[in-house]
């Protein structure tokens, strides 16, 4: 039997897969994710999602294309690991992810590739009627090069409307590759920073995602102070915060205890910190609203 059914769990609550079932929508989360749903509606061309590692970007993509899949005219298309070494090769790799046919797209040059791209765009989003999102993972990987790609990318529009919905998912590191070039800075319609969570929306993850898993009983799993040693070493972070909620679970069962305690959480921490994972320090956070 699995360590959640003996809690009166139906599935895994903490795993840190970018599940969108389990994306607990804080304010910036949410503030996030419905300008993100307007703006590909309204066709507006280029979002960024900045945030450091484990802040949700991917969960918060997941969820992004659950929603808009369902409703007719979306088409989404995923990079995950952008690094390219040429403009051609990055071209490439758009075409074929996006549906271009691959044969042509590889064994073209980059002139070619860019008028395939576009007529294909264009065949889709003007005479298909379908909006053609491009998420890019991992962002900051991306080459002043693969930058200047997606800026032309970026040109091809109807009278009304961007023919490419581009939606970039990086770490902090690209926030100044972004403004190093100020003809892309200007084709950005959207850009937002996920922070960590605070205190309040810490407790509020750990009991969403208990509740998503099945728990149903009306005792709690963490005590207060449980969740509150939780939030001073994991500082907010989704993902670390469900990593220890994680191990909290599996040390509850394995010591036949029924209730996540301080404890138990220090127990945890001075192992992480015994073997080196727990997580340094950071010095530099950007204002929710910013960029």
């Amino acid at each position: 039997m699995s360590y959640y059914k003996i809690l009166g769990l139906e599935t895994e609550p903490f795993s840190t897969s970018p599940d969108p079932l389990f994306f607990y929508e804080s304010r910036g989360h949410k503030l996030a994710f419905t300008n993100l749903i307007i703006e590909l509606r309204l066709r507006r061309g280029c979002s960024i999602i900045l945030g450091d590692i484990g802040t949700g970007k991917t969960t918060l993509s997941r969820k992004l294309i659950q929603a808009l899949s369902l409703r007719e005219g979306f088409i989404f298309h995923i990079i995950l690991d952008p690094i390219f070494e040429d403009e051609k090769a990055f071209l490439s790799s758009v075409a074929r992810t996006i549906g271009v046919d691959s044969a042509n797209g590889i064994s073209s040059g980059i002139s070619e590739l860019k008028d395939s791209i576009q007529k294909f765009l264009f065949q889709k989003g003007v005479k298909e009627k379908k909006i053609v999102v491009l998420i890019i993972d991992e962002a900051q990987k991306l080459s002043e090069t693969s930058l200047e790609v997606l800026r032309i990318l970026l040109n091809y529009e109807t009278n009304t409307a961007k023919l490419l919905q581009l939606v970039l998912l990086g770490q902090l590191e690209l926030h100044p590759k972004i403004i190093s070039i100020p003809n892309l800075m200007d084709r950005v319609s959207f850009k937002y920073t996920l922070n960590p969570l605070d205190p309040d929306e810490t407790v509020e993850m750990i009991n969403f995602r208990l509740r998503q898993a099945g728990y149903k009983l009306r005792s709690n799993l963490f005590t207060a102070d449980a969740v509150k040693e939780i939030y001073r070493y994991s500082r907010g972070y989704p993902r670390r915060i469900a990593m220890f909620c994680h191990k909290a679970l599996k040390s509850i069962v394995m010591k036949d205890k029924l209730v996540v305690d301080d404890k138990i959480i220090q127990e945890i921490m001075d192992e992480e910190a015994r073997t080196g994972w727990l997580l340094q320090e950071k010095t530099t956070l950007y204002q929710r609203s910013n960029f």
